[in-house]
């Protein structure tokens, strides 16, 4: 057994209670892992963290309140020690480029086993940044995009509007889909057919998929 003294001190800030529980339990018995805190929402977890100071915060993309990013984000505004590993559902490539470029110290996609969780967790608290191979193609495609200058760059958010729309969903679905105000998806249509170049959610989509943004 690791003795207590060098195990990485860790807050789990997720908010589906059973995906959590399980998740907190699976590095507690790793031994190598002691879980000093849990938060299920966004805003919660960020005062955990502050509070706590973990080695490492093992933080869920999609929350109420604050999302994963914006509590990245909090973290590295407020000089906090913690390193961030983010775990989603979501691997798209801009996605993910989006978070690593925030200063997450790994993402993970959340279909991701037992151990490489607990892998992930051990080497982001030594500095190291973790992708694994899957995700990491996708990181590439997205540094790629960004150096051709007539390809637009979409927000996450935006990307997840495209996407929305390409499903058929209306902004009040989209809105209740992604947590966000009518006024706020909105807002990021606006932009987002601003850099398509186009005034409609048809015209987006068929922009979209001919710059290949919904493979």
């Amino acid at each position: 057994m690791v003795s207590s003294d060098v195990r990485v001190r860790v807050v789990v800030i997720d908010d589906h209670p059973f995906f959590r529980d399980g998740l907190t339990r699976g590095l507690t018995n790793s031994g190598r892992i002691e879980v000093v805190g849990e938060a299920e929402n966004g805003r919660d977890g960020l005062e955990v963290i502050a509070r706590l100071t973990p080695d490492v915060a093992v933080v869920d993309y999609q929350m109420p309140d604050l999302n994963g990013l914006q509590v990245l984000s909090a973290v590295v505004r407020d000089g906090l020690p913690t390193k961030i590993l983010m775990l989603s559902a979501l691997v798209e490539g801009s996605i993910v480029y989006a978070a690593v470029e925030a200063g997450a110290a790994g993402y993970l996609s959340k279909d991701a086993r037992r151990q490489e969780i607990v892998e992930a967790v051990v080497a982001v608290s030594k500095g190291r940044t973790v992708v694994p191979p899957e995700l990491a193609s996708g990181l590439v495609n997205q540094i790629r995009m960004r150096a051709e200058p007539n390809r637009p760059v979409l927000s996450p958010r935006e990307l997840e509007v495209l996407r929305g729309f390409a499903r058929g969903l209306s902004i009040p679905e989209l809105g209740r889909e992604l947590f966000l105000g009518s006024s706020t998806v909105k807002t990021h249509t606006s932009r987002l057919y601003q850099k398509l170049g186009v005034s409609d959610r048809a015209a987006a989509v068929a922009e979209g998929m001919r710059q290949g943004l919904l493979e």
